[in-house]
């Protein structure tokens, strides 16, 4: 894997390439390559093949000194198109005043305000199906992370919609973020500590899918 300087880098990514950034969830929100897809080092193994085609040449943004892991979990999942990883991570980028972008994080009890003002207001959960069968805000749409890069379904999301995002935690809902940001839909919120602190706001209406669950 080759160790690319920031010219080389960014002359890479105007070609067809996935950025693959690697680094936690925190870190990522505060700031990332346009159009890089964030998947944590931590959840790379589980989460690689379900979004990333694995012939696609592939550019690793890691967290320094993980780039070799980062490379060798990405080739025992079956990908052979890694073409190298930014010599000095997202700081390189950063320092030589690269385009960035952002994933903006609101709070539950935001939420809760915003949704009886808001016509526009779209609630994406994108837990497994049985997740959301377990219990949901009623306003929610259930689009689980391994479809979010759907055509079909991005084709469902109007250019009106106001597009807050929600997982278990935090983590598959940046990921979800970051994937339709790739695909040129930038008015979204990520929605801070997901289900496990929705489902404590008193003014949630909190419903569940007797259906799915039997």
């Amino acid at each position: 894997m080759k160790k690319l300087q920031i010219e080389d880098f960014s002359n890479l990514i105007n070609q067809e390439v996935v950025v693959l950034d690697t680094r936690n969830t925190e870190d990522f929100k505060a700031g990332f390559i346009p159009s890089s897809i964030n998947i944590p080092l931590k959840g790379l193994k589980d989460w690689a093949t379900g979004l990333i085609e694995k012939n696609d040449p592939v550019l690793l943004l890691t967290e320094n000194g993980k780039e070799q892991e980062s490379l060798e979990i990405l080739v025992a999942a079956g990908f052979t198109n890694v073409e190298g990883y930014l010599n000095g991570g997202y700081g390189a980028w950063h320092q030589a005043e690269h385009k960035i972008d952002m994933v903006i994080d609101v709070e539950p009890d935001e939420l809760m305000m915003d949704i009886p003002f808001d016509e526009n207001l779209v609630v994406i959960d994108v837990r497994k199906p049985m997740e959301f069968a377990e219990g949901h805000l009623k306003q929610a749409v259930n689009i689980p992370l391994a479809e979010i890069g759907d055509p079909l379904k991005i084709a469902q999301i109007n250019d009106a919609d106001n597009l807050y995002l929600h997982c278990g935690g935090g983590t598959r809902s940046v990921i979800a973020a970051s994937i339709l940001k790739k695909h040129g839909i930038h008015n979204l919120r990520n929605i801070a500590g997901g289900w496990k602190k929705i489902k404590e706001e008193p003014k949630a209406e909190i419903v569940k899918e007797p259906k799915v669950l039997n």
